[in-house]
């Protein structure tokens, strides 16, 4: 897996969490998530309870709630889409401000927002808790497909590279007066971007070559084995466990 890679949705600590092995980080958040997209959605106040349960992490975590909230923003797409269906769904209306919305739309946009909402944000406090070679790692002790787990893998550091590149290639323009300012510019940015290509693509066979001339055959070795014990995968339970109890207690009172 190589050295260290940081990102920018990860939050440097030294929390409980922060030291949880990230296996148990990821089964614990992807149980959360199957229980609050299984939750009824007429249990408005289990959802609260979710909530609560995630600003408990994120305390835990030492991520401030400001850090969370700005990580977010990247569902503004899927609340667009929550806006419209109360105005585009069938089934009986009922008038709010002088607006006639849809009862099964309005239904419709909680649950997308609500389960969404929820979805996003156990996945940003993951990781913002877990670098990214601890997340592959991690899906490699919970036996994700080798193949896979590669195929991440590059793609994490290749996108750095070919990211540097692309800064590089912007410098030398710029540096001999070009500025993209119109369309009249579009033919030299695309002689860009198909150098951009030609380059990583050559990159890419000679970084495999020098793979194969040191021995790979086609499977990663294993330089950090990371175990859990019994009670981090306790503590890591927690979080589903409650969040089980919340949404079997929505389906009784429903």
């Amino acid at each position: 897996m190589g050295a260290g890679h940081a990102h920018r949705l990860y939050r440097h600590g030294h929390s409980p969490v922060h030291g949880m092995p990230p296996h148990c980080k990821i089964a614990a958040v992807f149980g959360f998530v199957l229980v609050v997209v299984s939750t009824p959605r007429e249990a408005v106040w289990a959802f609260g309870l979710y909530a609560l349960l995630l600003v408990t992490v994120a305390f835990r975590a030492r991520v401030p709630l400001s850090f969370l909230l700005r990580r977010l923003l990247i569902e503004v797409p899927f609340v667009a889409f929550a806006v419209l269906l109360p105005f585009v769904a069938t089934g009986p209306h009922v008038d709010f401000l002088g607006l006639s919305l849809s009862e099964s739309g309005l239904w419709g946009a909680w649950n997308v927002l609500a389960k969404g909402t929820l979805g996003v944000a156990a996945s940003v406090l993951l990781a913002a808790t877990t670098e990214l070679r601890e997340l592959l790692l991690g899906l490699q002790r919970l036996r994700m497909p080798p193949l896979l787990v590669q195929i991440a893998s590059f793609m994490i550091r290749y996108g750095d590279v070919i990211t540097d590149e692309m800064r590089r290639m912007r410098i030398a323009r710029e540096s001999r007066g070009f500025r993209a300012r119109g369309v009249r510019h579009w033919p030299v940015l695309a002689k860009s971007a198909g150098a951009l290509f030609i380059r990583s693509y050559e990159r890419g066979e000679r970084v495999h070559l020098a793979m194969v001339s040191r021995g790979y055959t086609g499977s990663m070795p294993v330089i950090d084995d990371v175990t859990a014990t019994r009670a981090q995968w306790s503590h890591a339970a927690v979080l589903p466990v409650l969040a089980l109890a919340v949404c079997l207690t929505g389906w009784t009172l429903r």
